[in-house]
């Protein structure tokens, strides 16, 4: 597939979202415990009407936009939902498609009345249609693939129209399934003539043995792709069903099913307790795909990765089989509180089957955290640290967070005697707003950092309240478009005060907006219900401290340094149903009048920019890309794909010279200021990794150019002059 399916993808990363608890939510929600405890009785059966109520009454008195459930949100609501469940019309009929057309008007009805009657009809017809397919997709792949027939496959499938009937609907298969085939085919053929190539005694495998092999490799992913569709029960397709009505609020708003809260309680915090592995479901057997660096298993050495969990059992009780079980079920029983143990039953790679006992700890993930690397050059060095998010415990904020250990990678460095910083925020998604406010003020003098507009109007500014500042010398912030939420709010707050110069590209995500987790099981009385999960909601928007809001708008860069994604759509005015962009009256602050060279060095790095012979060729791969991303049609016989495969290759080649950059500094890794203990191996191979990465970096090499601009000793006035003549 080309690049659309990889920008999708990275899209979908920028999900994580700043949060902040405000006393008014808590009472918001003890009270409607006390409401929903009263009105729903603990013996009603029905679960879903139960959650679209409790949803619909938190959408409208929470959200701090709340939109009218009319005909036009039904609508929304109903093509957003079919995109969702069968975006690419692999399933569903025309003649399905007007059947669900009657409910096109009447979810609004439905939601009013807490009826699920639509959702039942698609969620019944889905399921029948996945049956279909599967009865006959390996009958597709029995007979051999004719790479010589003229034909092609246009995958624009938001202009497709649905099959006509299940004929129709097998020979889109067909097709789908012969691109895959041939995509392999063409990738397999050309591997044996480059190995016959090297050895002329090596015989190659025939046209036939390399379409056979490929149409089984399909056989088996496609009998992965349904064990996936297969561990999916109602309740799964139910929250794809709340989260098409609640995205119509605003991109941002989410239901959180039971599962899917615990990930995101982990993701925020970058930790989780359990033993330390990541598991993978296939033939319905969990391996183990990889063991995290510093948790239980790795630190005890009694896990591979390729092992097969078999069993799991607790003390004192008797092991559960899991093969065949949900991936989820079986997480949930090997998952555990620190200090508890849990039994595992292991099928080593070699056949041996063998119980381990693994206690349970505190697993961090490493990839998660801030980390920082020193720059050397001749005169001296500067300091970098990376911040992949904005992580916090909201349960306890003393401990592990991304403020604090900022804090602490900034005093590491200063003890290196750095010459200036580099904070990269590039494809940081945001996270929680409070680590924002204590993580400026270590750059700035106390002073506000962000207004929040709550619902109802009320605004708040949020201030760095300790005078204390842990770096004052030169600082560069690196932001790309996928720099979101709360790195907006740094980046904005540091450009505002002119503490910092803003390098990257045109402007960051967009998103001005502030979301809440409200726990719904706290709205009712009782627990025959289960666990219903909750709902992220959006109740405030943020503003700059100059009165601007970032929603739609971004951030944007005193140095634009374009990258490959510049032409392609993926910020927030791209998401469907973002809230509009507006301004409210600027705080009171004082911009920062202690950076030397500030305009010297924009100037500088804007001249080094108009020479730099990579970014004309930057700029061509962007529109290459976006081409790439705009072309859904692909041809289906083996001479015309390799054809236009071999063109694209070509053309691809003028871009390696860019793989060739490499800047002439040395980057040193240190040590997570919070860790403790010798690194292992793998921590040492992928630090490693990421020093050759940065080396490679040619935004990184820029913002050394303007450290080295912000600090070095000059006649500004002279020297601002020369350069912009």
């Amino acid at each position: 597939m080309r690049l659309y399916v990889y920008l999708t993808a990275m899209k979908k990363r920028l999900k994580h979202t700043p949060l902040r608890p405000y006393i008014w939510i808590s009472l918001f929600i003890l009270v409607s415990g006390l409401v929903f405890g009263i009105t729903l009785k603990n013996e009603d059966p029905n679960k879903d009407k139960l959650l679209l109520e409790i949803i619909s009454y938190v959408l409208e008195r929470g959200h701090y936009d709340p939109k009218e459930i009319n005909d036009i949100f039904s609508e929304n609501v109903y093509e957003n939902y079919l995109e969702n469940i069968d975006g690419q019309h692999r399933f569903f009929l025309k003649s399905d498609i007007n059947t669900f057309d009657s409910f096109r008007y009447r979810i609004d009805d439905e939601l009013k009345n807490t009826q699920v009657d639509f959702f039942n009809l698609s969620y019944n017809k889905l399921i029948e249609r996945m049956d279909q397919v599967k009865g006959f997709y390996e009958a597709l792949l029995k007979s051999p693939f004719d790479f010589n027939r003229k034909e092609e496959i246009n995958l624009d499938f938001k202009n497709l129209p649905y099959a006509n009937n299940v004929n129709d609907l097998k020979k889109r298969w067909r097709k789908q399934l012969k691109l895959s085939a041939l995509e392999s085919f063409t990738s397999k053929k050309e591997e044996e003539r480059n190995k016959f190539k090297k050895d002329s005694t090596y015989s190659p495998l025939t046209d036939v043995e390399i379409e056979k092999d490929a149409r089984e490799k399909i056989k088996e992913n496609m009998k992965f792709f349904f064990e996936g569709y297969n561990d999916l029960e109602r309740k799964d397709w139910l929250s794809v069903y709340i989260n098409s009505i609640v995205v119509q609020f605003d991109p941002h708003t989410f239901y959180l099913a039971p599962n899917d809260k615990e990930r995101f309680d982990a993701s925020m915090s970058g930790k989780f307790e359990g033993i330390g592995a990541r598991l993978q479901k296939r033939s319905q057997e969990v391996k183990i795909v990889e063991i995290i660096s510093g948790g239980p298993v790795w630190r005890d050495e009694i896990i591979q990765v390729g092992d097969i969990i078999l069993k799991v059992g607790q003390p004192n009780e008797e092991p559960i089989d899991i093969a065949g079980m949900r991936l989820d079920d079986s997480v949930k029983l090997i998952k555990g509180p620190k200090g508890t143990q849990v039994i595992l039953t292991i099928k080593r790679v070699d056949g041996t089957i063998k119980n381990v006992v693994v206690t349970r700890d505190v697993v961090e993930l490493e990839e998660t955290y801030a980390r920082s690397s020193l720059i050397n050059y001749d005169s001296g060095s500067f300091g970098l640290i990376e911040l992949p998010k904005f992580y916090i415990n909201f349960e306890d904020y003393n401990s592990r967070n991304a403020a604090t250990d900022v804090k602490k990678e900034i005093e590491q460095l200063k003890n290196k005697n750095v010459k200036g910083i580099i904070l990269d925020l590039r494809n940081n998604g945001g996270g929680s707003l409070k680590t924002v406010v204590d993580m400026t003020g270590y750059f700035i003098d106390e002073g506000p950092v962000v207004q929040v507009k709550s619902t109802g109007g009320k605004k708040e500014v949020l201030k760095d309240k300790d005078p204390n500042i842990i770096w004052n010398g030169p600082l560069v912030v690196l932001v790309n478009e996928f720099s979101a939420s709360a790195s907006e709010i740094l980046a904005a707050a540091l450009q505002d005060y002119k503490r910092a110069i803003i390098l990257g590209s045109k402007q960051t995500f967009g998103k001005g907006t502030v979301q809440n987790v409200f726990d719904l099981n706290r709205m009712i009385t009782g627990g025959t219900y289960g666990n219903l999960g909750a709902l992220k909601v959006t109740t405030d928007k943020f503003y700059r401290i100059n009165g601007g809001s970032t929603q739609l708008e971004g951030v944007k860069s005193d140095i634009v340094f374009p990258n490959q994604y510049a032409y392609v759509d993926m910020g927030e005015k791209d998401q469907d149903n973002p809230l509009v962009w507006d301004r409210i009256s600027p705080a009171n602050y004082v911009p920062y009048n202690n950076m030397n060279n500030y305009e010297y060095s924009l100037a500088r790095s804007k001249q080094r920019l108009l020479e730099n012979p990579f970014l004309k060729l930057i700029d061509e791969q962007a529109l290459w890309i976006k081409k790439q991303k705009e072309d859904f049609t692909y041809f289906l016989d083996y001479e015309s794909y390799k054809a236009e495969r071999e063109t694209n290759k070509t053309y691809s080649e003028r871009f390696k010279k860019l793989g060739e950059f490499e800047s002439t500094y040395k980057f040193q890794w240190l040590p997570e200021a919070d860790f403790k203990g010798e690194p292992n191996d793998d921590l040492i191979k992928k630090r490693e990794r990421w020093q050759k990465s940065l080396k490679k970096d040619i935004y990184i090499s820029e913002a050394v150019e303007i450290l080295k601009d912000l600090s070095s000793q000059i006649n500004v006035e002279k020297a601002v002059t020369e350069v912009k003549n």
